[in-house]
């Protein structure tokens, strides 16, 4: 039997990879979703596979994992609702600015309402701006806090596995 068709006959299973990707903007709060990829990758199975898949208990999952996912899909949602409304605010105040000039008003004078605009827009806004950069720098921060939980339970793992399979080898 030769080499080639021994491997063709055999469906091999492989993982992919696990990643984050970047969505295109979202067109009115201009806002990059990310879209969060499954935390553990789904297997599929061949009835012509050598091995059962399914024959070894999968490594036990750490607790903070979904939560952090959880925090992060909310805080995604959180930016993304705030600048949603925000720029709709926005664009029709603009709108509304700009309809109030006479169909003959030059281009100088739609510059100077839409500075005008923008000043009372920046001010009236402050307030509200600043409130929501509060709220957003807190959950960021918790999350960041989770983040650092999960990588060290991670690392921790690790390490135990390693400390683990020595003395597994040790005593056989």
């Amino acid at each position: 039997m030769s080499l080639q068709r021994g491997l063709g006959a055999r469906a091999l299973h492989v993982s992919r990879a696990l990643c984050d990707r970047v969505a295109p903007p979202h067109p009115v709060s201009n806002m990059r979703p990310i879209i969060y990829d499954q935390d553990e990758p789904t297997t599929t199975t061949r009835a012509y596979h050598p091995y059962s898949l399914h024959e070894f208990e999968p490594t036990p999952t750490n607790p903070y994992k979904l939560q952090w996912k959880l925090q992060r899909q909310q805080l995604d949602d959180f930016h993304h609702d705030f600048w949603l409304e925000s720029n709709t605010r926005f664009e029709h105040g603009k709108h509304e600015a700009l309809s109030r000039l006479p169909e003959t008003a030059t281009a100088l004078d739609k510059e100077r309402a839409l500075s005008e605009f923008y000043g009372q827009w920046v001010r009236e806004e402050k307030r509200r701006t600043d409130e929501y950069t509060e709220e957003w720098r807190q959950r960021n921060k918790a999350s960041l806090n989770l983040a650092f939980r999960v990588a060290y339970q991670d690392l921790a793992s690790r390490f135990s596995d390693i400390a683990l399979f020595k003395n597994n080898k040790k005593s056989a």
